[in-house]
């Protein structure tokens, strides 16, 4: 956090922490609308069927492993500073559940409305991750196994951002045939997460930057 004042990195993990807690609620919508959720959240909501464990302390542990991934591949060149990743997990964890329990009343009468809600949660995945992003504090803990690798071998973070999807989709899928003897957590809506919610970042990245330079340009005009 070199060069930033008390009050802008005050600001930013407050921004960070409001993009993981819209991030938790767009998680709660796509469990909620049960047609799959997002390639992160489903092995975390496939152990919480097969064990007392909730969404949210499933979510945590999975990040503690991921934080213990990291340093084992990084080894000496893993910076402390990414522990920080422990304190957001146990924050998203809790905030998961909290917006599964908010949402508790919430339910479908047909599979339009699934994918309404399903649609919402795409959504607001999407702008907690652009806040995340936009923070520039931590990333995630999944973020960081990616750039981990991306370290050590010579491949892109957005190749191995797929590459790492699309295995914790096929351990949740490995997960649920193996305890329940049926696909859990993985349908069509996980298939609509991986494609739309990086689609939506990049869009309102985008129009972020549209906007500034709109407003750069309005600030040299009135100056």
């Amino acid at each position: 956090m070199h060069g930033y004042t008390i009050k802008a990195v005050i600001f930013r993990y407050l921004l960070l922490c409001v993009g993981l807690a819209i991030m938790a609620l767009g998680v709660a919508f796509s469990i909620r609308a049960s047609l799959g959720t997002s390639p992160i959240s489903s092995v975390p909501y496939v152990i919480s069927l097969i064990s007392p464990l909730s969404v949210g302390t499933a979510t945590i542990l999975m990040h503690c492993v991921f934080i213990l991934i990291q340093i084992f591949i990084l080894r000496r060149r893993y910076e402390l500073i990414q522990l920080m990743q422990l304190p957001v997990a146990l924050i998203f964890g809790f905030m998961c559940d909290f917006a599964l329990w908010m949402l508790q009343g919430v339910s479908y009468g047909s599979y339009l409305q699934q994918w309404l809600l399903c649609l919402i949660g795409i959504v607001l995945v999407a702008i907690g991750v652009f806040l995340e992003v936009s923070a520039d504090v931590v990333v995630l803990a999944g973020e960081g196994v990616s750039l981990a690798i991306c370290k050590v071998l010579p491949i892109r973070f957005s190749s191995m951002k797929v590459i790492f999807d699309v295995t914790l989709v096929l351990i949740a899928c490995v997960l649920g045939f193996g305890f329940t003897g049926s696909l859990q957590g993985v349908r069509e809506g996980t298939i609509a997460a991986a494609v739309l919610v990086g689609m939506l970042v990049r869009a309102i990245s985008k129009r972020k930057d549209a906007l500034q330079r709109r407003f750069r340009k309005n600030d040299g005009r009135h100056g």
